[in-house]
């Protein structure tokens, strides 16, 4: 039956990298207020999974050089098992999810979460995160800032890579 089949709690973590001053800076550098500045990561089968310029990493709940995230938003469950989900990541980590395939705004760590979100239970990660990108860059400052944002590298320390993240 239904009932016997074991199931994952799934959360997101939500981080603001810019530790608030998003909030007092965005009006006056972007014309617009910005909540925060988001990294997100899944958290399941007790670990937290996230994606950066190193590839998929993954570490304990936390455990990143980020400390605890600002909000942590409960995605549901997922009746998959850990093995089906680190294949599933393995695979992902070869093709869509390497390291060399990080883009600032167009395929980062929101998409990832946004992708495994589905992936285990259905549902997606809240808009305003998935938004942000498109955003900064409708403003004149964000064109600006693009050139200059895409040269950095983005690897939230802390975690270990998943099937060493820039393969080829």
């Amino acid at each position: 039956m239904a009932e016997n089949i074991p199931r994952f709690n799934v959360q997101l973590y939500i981080y603001d990298l810019s530790r608030g001053k998003a909030r007092s800076l965005s009006p006056i550098m972007l014309g617009k207020q910005l909540d925060g500045i988001w990294h997100t990561a899944i958290v399941a089968y007790g670990d937290e999974f996230f994606y950066g310029g190193d590839g998929i990493s993954s570490c304990s709940p936390g455990g990143t050089m980020l400390g605890p995230p600002d909000t942590v938003v409960e995605l549901g469950e997922t009746e998959l098992t850990e093995k089906m989900f680190m294949d599933h990541l393995s695979s992902l980590g070869e093709t869509t999810y390497r390291g060399d395939r990080y883009r600032l705004f167009e395929h980062n760590c929101n998409t990832f979460t946004n992708e495994v979100a589905q992936f285990l239970t259905g549902r997606t990660i809240p808009s305003y995160i998935t938004d942000l990108p498109s955003e900064v860059l409708s403003t004149p400052f964000g064109q600006m800032l693009r050139p200059i944002l895409y040269s950095i590298p983005i690897a939230p320390p802390g975690g270990n890579v998943i099937n060493g993240g820039t393969n080829i």
